[in-house]
């Protein structure tokens, strides 16, 4: 392609280029990101928002060179343009949630009516990433969402059920198994509830889970044939009482069905990678530990059919959030080509 032989593969990424510095636009691209800039039910801290466009000029920054992906910079990947009524319902959104919020902390009763019109809003953002998704996949898209919170992937989720049979790799700090939070029924707590409603998702296994409530250990205990959760503090206590990674990573991976999605909170990692993330918890993978497990899952011969980097948040007065969030993608995308190398 005459791009790729303008292209400089050494050079910094211009203002015009696409994810990663990249030349290509969406329609040339073999792998598509839809950027999905929502936090309409953010519980704690906000900012999840601005993701897409920071980990967007983030990316550009990264020097296109992987040690197991000989020459990165060829295969086609694109972050397609931005659904413009998405950000504003989010803001429009946000407002009469914070009140919601608000009038629950101080213990009265909230309007079913407003309550209706946040579900509503987020329901309607499922089904408008659900078409961009099908839209994609239809053009024979690998395709992937970029949030927002946590609950944004779910319409990718849902167009990708209509095709395959698959489990979902998560890596968070919480289960997000609540079947709904503050009366949010698409909350970003509820995405994994949300997305066992799809019968052709077929297993769900959670790794570094460390924050979750009694809600959801009921629902895991009712679900353990569909449901497997390595807890972040039983992974730490095998490591140190000398359990390698490696053997945990290969316990997780054999809980895996044929085709897998990954979706990847953020807060899954170590704070000091995401300080400005909404729910920070204490403990978590580190980048290493990520690194090796997906990288593991990608040549492990499972198909990945698609994945989601979710609830970065930006730093007002910093780039570092955005920073970790670019390299993770980096890490998901580059995954996707040695995955596709295998087929």
């Amino acid at each position: 392609m005459t791009q790729n032989k303008i292209f400089n593969p050494n050079a910094p990424g211009t203002v015009v280029s696409n994810v990663f510095g990249l030349p290509y636009s969406a329609n040339e691209a073999e792998l598509v990101i839809i950027p999905v800039p929502w936090e309409a039910t953010v519980s704690y801290g906000a900012g999840t928002i601005h993701a897409p466009e920071a980990i967007l000029e983030a990316s550009k920054q990264i020097d296109l060179y992987h040690p197991l992906v000989k020459e990165v910079w060829k295969y086609k990947m694109a972050m397609c343009e931005e659904e413009p009524s998405i950000r504003k319902l989010s803001k429009e959104t946000r407002k009469l949630s914070k009140e919601i919020m608000e009038t629950l902390s101080k213990g009265k009763q909230v309007s079913a009516k407003k309550a209706a019109k946040v579900n509503e809003a987020c329901e309607a953002m499922v089904q408008s990433v659900n078409i961009q998704a099908t839209h994609w996949i239809k053009k024979g898209k690998f395709v992937a969402t970029l949030g927002g919170d946590h609950s944004t992937p779910l319409g990718l989720m849902q167009a990708l059920a209509s095709q395959h049979q698959f489990g979902i790799l998560q890596i968070d700090a919480h289960c997000d198994l609540r079947n709904a939070y503050e009366g949010f029924k698409y909350s970003h707590a509820s995405i994994m509830y949300n997305a066992l409603k799809e019968k052709k998702i077929t297993s769900l296994t959670q790794v570094g889970i460390r924050d979750y409530c009694e809600e959801e250990m009921s629902f895991i205990a009712k679900n353990k044939s569909r449901i497997k959760v390595f807890f972040d503090r039983d992974m730490q206590q095998a490591k140190m009482e000398g359990t390698p990674w490696l053997k945990l990573v290969a316990a997780i991976i054999k809980t895996l069905p044929e085709k897998v999605f990954i979706s990847f909170d953020i807060d899954g990692l170590t704070p000091d990678h995401c300080p400005h993330t909404g729910t920070p918890v204490p403990g978590g993978l580190s980048f290493a530990e990520v690194t090796y497990l997906i990288e593991k899952v990608a040549q492990s011969g499972k198909q990945l059919i698609g994945f989601d980097l979710n609830e970065v948040s930006p730093g007002k007065q910093d780039e570092w959030d955005a920073n970790v969030g670019a390299r993770v993608l980096f890490l998901l995308c580059c995954s996707w080509m040695m995955n596709r190398k295998k087929k």
